[in-house]
């Protein structure tokens, strides 16, 4: 992502993937940290494209969003904002810091439009997170009929929680976000923290949603605030298990699912440099898995559900496609890092475009 127009993007992008993919990303967070809410935000900011929708009792401005994972703390709400983003999801934060897994564990496929990842939920913790949401300004911004973007939390387990006290990281996470979020999104699909993606399983999936329900019926009370609760899931799941998740889903009263995030699969980018990297391939190359599942969950959960798509989206055309599968709005990440904030714009036109010629 660049500190510059984004018609410039193309130029400055050989000189940002000229350094390590990790050391590019953090200096761009550093930039944006600083200069967003100043007069220098204009090197990055655009208009955004009006094209409300009501998902789960909430209002999304427009119908692109940001992914978790790319500010995993929060620092850069108010930047992302400016870009045009209907919604921005930050995190993934585990209620204790954590430095994540050895470097290096970022990696560019540029030959697929790829990245692989194995950060491994490497953050700062709850009470960082937390302070830097509050510090945020974009909810000040609307006007009039203008709705201010929303925000998506996204949170964890720590690493070194055993799996059997998972439930304990995710209720302390929800505990501290819940005053400050839009929505909450569980994430139980990262292939980077050992044994997570169990919790996508029939009998610990229920338990883990069954006690998430529970505790929000709580902080509802408590609060006289039903924040929606979202569940983040993985592209590797064949029908069977989408139709359990889904049904889980219902049963526990969980007003929407994102689907999905990285995947194992190699297939569409063996014999490349770093194909053989462990960890979350994500990009281009996860586009038609992100799809399928977001499809098999439209077919289980019926027209009503809430169904964020994400995955392989970079360019307008693969948006329409992430929408036609069956997703009510989308989310990007690795394009952003391909493409530049010029895609916001530019999905989000085209999604417009799209609703009004039906």
């Amino acid at each position: 992502m660049p500190l510059l127009p984004s018609s410039l993007y193309g130029l400055a992008r050989p000189f940002l993937f000229g350094f390590d993919p990790e050391h590019a990303h953090e200096l761009t967070l550093d930039g944006l940290a600083r200069t967003q809410n100043t007069p220098l935000a204009c090197a990055y900011a655009a208009p955004r494209v009006d094209d409300p929708v009501t998902l789960a009792g909430l209002e999304f401005p427009n119908r692109v969003g940001l992914a978790a994972g790319l500010d995993k703390n929060a620092r850069c709400i108010d930047a992302f904002a400016a870009m045009g983003f209907g919604f921005v999801e930050v995190g993934t934060v585990t209620p204790k810091a954590q430095p994540g897994n050895p470097k290096p564990r970022m990696f560019r496929l540029p030959q697929r439009d790829a990245l692989i990842n194995r950060l491994g939920f490497n953050n700062e913790g709850l009470d960082a997170f937390l302070a830097n949401v509050q510090k945020a300004r974009f909810r000040r911004s609307g006007s009039g009929s203008r709705k201010p973007m929303l925000l998506g939390l996204n949170i964890g387990k720590n690493a070194a929680t055993p799996i059997e006290k998972a439930v304990d990281d995710y209720l302390a996470c929800l505990d501290g976000v819940y005053p400050h979020a839009d929505y909450v999104t569980i994430n139980i699909s990262s292939p980077n923290t050992a044994n997570l993606r169990t919790l996508q399983s029939d009998e610990a999936l229920d338990a883990l949603l069954g006690a998430i329900a529970e505790h929000r019926h709580a902080l509802a009370e408590r609060s006289r605030r039903r924040v929606p609760l979202f569940v983040k899931i993985a592209p590797d799941l064949d029908e069977g298990q989408v139709a359990v998740i889904a049904a889980t889903l219902q049963r526990h009263g969980m007003d929407g699912v994102i689907a999905t995030n990285t995947t194992l699969a190699r297939d569409a980018v063996a014999g490349l440099p770093h194909a053989n990297e462990a960890g979350g391939l994500s990009g281009a190359p996860v586009r038609e898995a992100s799809n399928r599942v977001v499809s098999q969950l439209r077919a289980a959960l019926g027209p009503a559900f809430p169904i964020i798509g994400v995955g392989g989206i970079l360019s307008a055309a693969d948006a329409r496609a992430k929408i036609a599968a069956g997703a009510d709005v989308v989310q990007i990440y690795t394009g952003l890092i391909y493409r530049g904030p010029a895609l916001v714009r530019e999905a989000a036109q085209a999604l417009l475009q799209s609703r009004s010629a039906a």
